[in-house]
């Protein structure tokens, strides 16, 4: 623990420490005799009796840390530790966060005040984290009242939190206190007379980031208004960061999307902003994007244990996440193993008597899931009953009599081969479905058929190993059979599954039959922009050359503009939705439509399409991490956000032949933006040489466009006269072929370790800069009008 500083004067006292580690500013020791074979002698002797005579609240700890400055004989006490484990993490902190800075003073007694403000803060810190803010109202209180004279704010402003840290002006850090309120980013120092205040406003920040140099090993960049602030040695940097995200992305919202941020009740009011609920506001946004669920899910519980995996035969350790309509599992181990249970598909709830503490959940399909070594399993299996007993009464009007299949707890975990051979005969028949098509093509399909029934029996292996249906084991595995290619035939049902608008649709009966009903018959700016490009949407496919596929397309988007207002119909949906209706029924084609637009590309299908302008932002970020020397070629990296607009917008269907932009479709579903970010970094890296080449920006897109009409699906069981790739000129064909696969694997080996951590931090990051960068050009194209007005005669 962090102790207050004292002064100990080492000279001329008796030996009672040994040295283990030393640098020159700090000193860690173990008290002699302890952890020394046979006791340290007699003087280890000695000391091991003065300690056991003490009584236990003053028995000195075995290790400590002193501060100590170059000449002088004064050191001061500033952390203890009852084991090595303990001591160790103060060390390494202070020789992270503390070592570097002190170089920068220019006297001892700095560097001294320096580490005794900085201590003081960390303890104060700690006192503040281990107590809620409703169990301490005293310490909160009074921070507040620091708060409120320090910086004269209007009295609504609300403090969220407030934290220890260095501020750093110029080269120098100071000491102090960082507050965090609803519109405001605050901090406030006073040491040896010198007062610094500094007040930004949330929407005035432009670049928000974690950060690191040679002096600060980690820090937080503010960037407002072209001035950039660093704050450094937090206790807790990556919980204060994430706070500080939010309330920054609170403040853009309110700026641009009031309408959502006024009907949201606890961010129209600012009362109910806390620390504590922007936390788990925070973590249920995260919980929510990972397992692909509706947005209106909060996570409840979050339990670390063992899930049993059958076709495996091991346990593989993870975390099990509770919401009001799911329990989630994920793995932490390279197994990348995940599971989503919705609670309308549970029967039953058990615990074993044995000392696994085991939860075993038995859904439909008897199909039944153990988890092992449970905290508290007892109570949770208590909670998870009441939680089912309320899904099932929810449910049982549409899925049936509740119970009826449960085979309840079961030894047997070889789980779920049982339902594939029925599920199976349910997909369609490839056959058929070429027949609707071309009938006259089939016999030039046989061997690509074959490849396409192989890959089907590939999935169907999967199935009965992993499971079929919303709660199947999604695995490496799964990954792998996605990059190759969704059979033609299982493609809907799993861009259904993969992008969870299966549980949007099963939570929703009926609601797209009713919206269609209501909006039949409406006229507006989006019903017209729909109708105008209704035949513009995949002209050359058959489907969309009869009214059938034309009124099914309209239909769907026409619903959406009703039901989101507020997006209404963007030009690239018609062609989004055209791929969809290829492989889904009208109702899932609607379904897949809604999970794309609200959940998997935010903001992206708007007037201002941020959501796309900041993920191509992401995207020039990746491209300078991963191919710095096309970033050094560029003089001008708004070439790649210009270029790669319809990339993101489209899924690379407006750039990629059909049959080929439908397997980067596969992977979007089941891997996200990550899988755009990948492919798009793989196109770049497989053109870099010609890229180089290129002596202006019209050259290089030339050579891009050139590469996509040359991209092939050497598997593709589509017939000739759909298919675009084979209808390239025969000066196109001069050209290198490249199979959609190959490039889709690539980018999986090359850019597969982009995490969605990382592009979840990068997004929150440049969005705030995209955000800020439109303000100020509507500003300026403001200013510009008003000046040309007030000039004019």
């Amino acid at each position: 623990m962090w102790l207050k500083p004292e002064e100990v004067l080492l000279k001329n006292a008796l030996k009672l420490w040994l040295m283990e580690r030393s640098n020159d500013y700090f000193v860690l020791q173990r008290r002699r005799g302890y952890g020394e074979e046979g006791g340290g002698g007699l003087t280890g002797l000695l000391v091991g009796t003065l300690d056991s005579v003490l009584d236990s609240t003053a028995k000195v700890a075995p290790f400590r840390i002193l501060h100590q400055t170059p000449d002088s004989q004064v050191y001061l006490s500033i952390a203890c530790g009852a084991n090595r484990e303990e001591i160790t993490k103060h060390w390494d902190w202070l020789e992270q966060n503390i070592m570097k800075t002190l170089s920068v003073f220019d006297s001892n007694e700095d560097i001294t005040n320096f580490v005794q403000g900085k201590i003081r803060g960390l303890i104060a810190e700690e006192g503040k984290h281990s107590f809620a803010k409703e169990d301490d109202p005293e310490k909160f209180r009074e921070a507040l009242l620091k708060f409120e004279k320090s910086f004269g704010l209007p009295e609504q402003e609300k403090l969220v939190t407030y934290y220890s840290c260095s501020y750093w002006k110029g080269r120098v850090p100071c000491q102090g206190w960082l507050y965090l309120s609803t519109n405001f980013l605050s901090f406030y120092s006073f040491l040896l007379g010198s007062e610094i205040k500094l007040i930004i406003s949330w929407d005035a920040v432009s670049k928000l980031e974690k950060t690191s140099n040679v002096i600060l090993t980690e820090s937080i960049h503010v960037c407002s208004q072209g001035e950039n602030h660093y704050f450094s040695m937090f206790l807790h940097i990556n919980q204060t960061y994430l706070l500080m995200e939010q309330l920054a992305n609170y403040a853009i919202k309110r700026l641009f999307d009031k309408e959502t941020f006024d009907n949201d009740p606890i961010l129209d009011n600012p009362l109910q902003i806390t620390k504590r609920g922007l936390e788990n506001r925070a973590h249920s946004e995260q919980f929510n994007a990972f397992f692909r669920l509706p947005k209106e899910e909060t996570l409840k519980e979050v339990h670390e244990c063992l899930l049993w995996v059958p076709f495996g035969h091991f346990n593989t350790h993870g975390k099990m996440c509770i919401s009001e309509n799911y329990i989630c599992f994920a793995s932490q181990d390279g197994n990348l193993c995940s599971v989503i249970i919705p609670l309308r598909e549970v029967l039953a709830i058990d615990k074993t008597d044995d000392s696994s503490k085991s939860v075993i959940i038995s859904i439909k399909g008897k199909t039944a899931f153990r988890f092992s070594e449970v905290k508290d399993f007892e109570q949770l299996v208590a909670k998870l009953r009441l939680k089912c007993g309320a899904a099932s009464t929810q449910y049982i009007s549409t899925e049936g009599t509740i119970g009826s299949d449960c085979t309840g707890p079961s030894d047997n975990f070889e789980m779920q081969s049982s339902t594939c051979t029925k599920e199976c005969s349910k997909t369609v028949n490839t056959e058929a479905l070429m027949t609707v098509f071309h009938p006259q093509n089939l016999e030039t399909l046989n061997s690509k058929m074959l490849k396409e029934k192989m890959k089907e029996q590939s999935w169907n292996i999967l199935f009965s190993e992993c499971g079929r249906g919303v709660s199947m084991f999604r695995t490496k595995k799964t990954r792998d059979l996605v990059v190759r290619g969704i059979p033609e035939a299982l493609r809907g049902e799993l861009w259904m599954l993969f992008s969870g608008a299966v549980n949007d649709m099963a939570t929703n009966p009926g609601y797209y039959a009713e919206v269609v009903e209501q909006s039949l018959g409406t006229c507006n700016l989006a019903t017209e922009e729909i109708e105008r490009d209704l035949r513009r949407s995949l002209p050359e496919h058959p489907a969309f050359q009869s009214d059938t596929g034309i009124s099914a397309l309209r239909r769907v988007l026409t619903a959406y503009a009703y039901r989101n207002p507020k997006i209404g119909y963007c030009q690239a949906m018609n062609i989004l939705t055209s791929v969809l209706l290829l492989y889904a029924k009208e109702e899932e084609a609607f379904w897949l439509l809604v999970a794309v637009c609200e959940r998997m590309l935010p903001d992206y299908f708007n007037r201002r399409i941020i959501g796309a302008l900041v993920d191509q932002a992401v995207f020039e970020e990746l491209i300078r991490d991963h191919l710095p020397q096309l970033t050094e070629h560029m003089t001008d990296m708004t070439f790649f956000s210009s270029v790669s607009l319809s990339w993101f917008l489209t899924l690379f269907i407006s750039v990629l032949p059909i049959e080929s932009a439908v397997n980067v479709v596969d992977c979007f579903f089941y891997d996200g933006i990550k899988a755009i970010l990948q492919l798009g970094l793989a196109i770049l890296d497989y053109n870099l040489d010609k890229l180089l080449a290129c002596k202006d920006d019209a050259e290089a897109v030339t050579a891009l466009n050139r590469f996509f009409d040359n991209v092939t699906n050497k598997d593709s069981p589509l017939p000739s006269s759909v298919q675009q790739g084979s209808n390239v000129s025969d000066e196109k064909s001069s050209h290198i072929r490249v199979d959609i696969t190959d490039l889709i694997r690539e980018s999986n080996e090359k850019y597969g370790s982009i995490r969605y951590e990382d592009i979840h931090s990068m997004r929150c990051r440049n969005r705030l800069y995209v955000i800020q960068t439109l303000e100020e050009t509507t500003k300026q194209n403001v200013w510009s009008h008003s000046s040309h007005c007030s000039s004019s005669p």
